[in-house]
């Protein structure tokens, strides 16, 4: 190989080295955390009675994290598949029952739903913020 056709390579190796860096899958950015965070204060909500969720801010917040996606340059159809995707939902439940898990909180468990989701709305947690 000459040096022009191996400088090429490398050129060619590094841009799309630089643009896989730049673009995760989504599950490897912010935008999943928050997603957790949004099933988890569903769940919060429909498990106990004297918690309510705030609909308008959750709609907001799942508005901004498409745009934030968006921004991170990841295109409708990739965030249709992600959101889509069955295999990303139950790794999202599985996260989520590793979280309530370590809170403390079982599966049906009222009064520990309760307690947690009081917590996250005194913290002002990302959960917390969508409840009330």
């Amino acid at each position: 190989m000459c040096a022009k056709t191996i400088m090429s390579l490398i050129l060619a190796s590094a841009l799309m080295a630089s643009a896989a860096a730049a673009k995760p899958p989504l599950r490897d950015t912010v935008i999943d955390d928050a997603l957790l965070s949004i099933g988890l204060a569903d769940e919060i909500r429909k498990t106990c009675p004297d918690i309510s969720a705030r609909m308008v801010r959750a709609l907001r917040t799942i508005n901004g994290l498409k745009d934030q996606a968006i921004a991170l340059g990841y295109s409708e159809a990739e965030i249709d598949a992600y959101r889509k995707s069955e295999a990303e939902k139950a790794r999202l439940r599985a996260r989520g029952a590793a979280r309530l898990k370590a809170e403390g909180v079982a599966p049906g468990d009222k009064e520990a739903f309760c307690a947690f989701g009081r917590r996250e709305i005194e913290k002002g947690s990302q959960i917390g913020v969508l409840l009330r």
